[in-house]
């Protein structure tokens, strides 16, 4: 039996050979280590060449690792009228590349509140994210748009603001990442298996239970301080409560992808394999 979740390293595992290298690289190394997910860390900026795309999704296919791609971070869903159109045509590059490399997931950084109120922020954003999504299905280019949750509080990104996004509209739906939810508060709350078990009740409520086994998880150690995520850490040095966690997920039926973007990356996902072993009874 499968596992209910695949893992992999956001970005190229840090072992990747120069040969092959890049992203088909990454790939065959991901599979060679017993890692099944790859996503295509376009952090910076959307440079790639269809046939590269085309190279990136024979490997995804041949090797049997599920693909998804992190956006460039300069996306912002309450950018200015000046800005929107650049942080826009950023999110659709991903999305539209990525759909040709064989992603199926896009993560995107939503933006910042700047200080605004977040119910009124999410009145600029949604209407933006929709006319996105509608472009990207009538373009054909196939993927789940997923906002990810953020490590700070000053930034569009909430656990809540994520499930408005996702309850509005066809073709998004959240990216969990538990090290920020945890980082958020400041505090060291959202660390236990009752506030995760809380969490999932409401993401099973918003979005249905079919929802609950197709999770896009973002995980790793984290740093906090009182207004969040300072620096992602190994597990081995932070507070996250990984037991605790993948409890949560275990009694809720969960399924899906689990992306680790801890700075010793292949280590960790291989770790988060493990314990995810150990504590769902679960073997490969």
């Amino acid at each position: 039996m499968p596992l209910s979740f695949i893992f992999g390293t956001v970005g190229s595992p840090t072992g990747t050979p120069k040969k092959p290298g890049g992203s088909v690289g990454a790939v065959e190394f991901s599979r060679s280590i017993g890692l099944g997910a790859l996503e295509l860390g376009w952090v910076q900026s959307v440079r790639v060449t269809e046939a590269t795309c085309a190279l990136i999704k024979a490997a995804g296919a041949a090797h049997d690792v599920a693909l998804s791609v992190h956006a460039p971070y300069f996306i912002n869903l309450n950018a200015t009228e000046d800005e929107w159109p650049k942080s826009r045509k950023r999110l659709m590059d991903a999305a539209h590349y990525g759909f040709l490399a064989g992603a199926t997931d896009i993560i995107f950084h939503p933006g910042s509140y700047f200080g605004g109120d977040p119910a009124e922020v999410l009145k600029v954003a949604l209407p933006r994210l929709k006319a996105c999504m509608d472009e990207l299905q009538r373009n054909g280019d196939k993927v789940t748009l997923r906002p990810e949750t953020m490590g700070k509080s000053a930034m569009l990104g909430s656990f809540e603001d994520t499930l408005a996004m996702s309850a509005a509209m066809q073709g998004v739906l959240p990216c969990l990442d538990f090290a920020h939810l945890h980082a958020r508060p400041g505090d060291g709350t959202m660390n236990t298996y009752d506030e995760w078990a809380g969490y999932l009740k409401s993401y099973r409520l918003k979005l249905g239970k079919g929802a609950l086994r197709h999770l896009h998880i973002h995980l790793s150690g984290i740093e906090y301080g009182p207004k969040g995520e300072k620096n992602h850490l190994p597990l081995a040095e932070a507070d996250l409560d990984l037991k605790a966690l993948f409890s949560a997920l275990k009694d809720f039926g969960s399924a899906g992808r689990i992306l680790c973007e801890s700075p010793i990356m292949e280590e960790d996902a291989l770790n988060m394999k493990m314990t995810w072993m150990k504590v769902s009874g679960e073997k490969e």
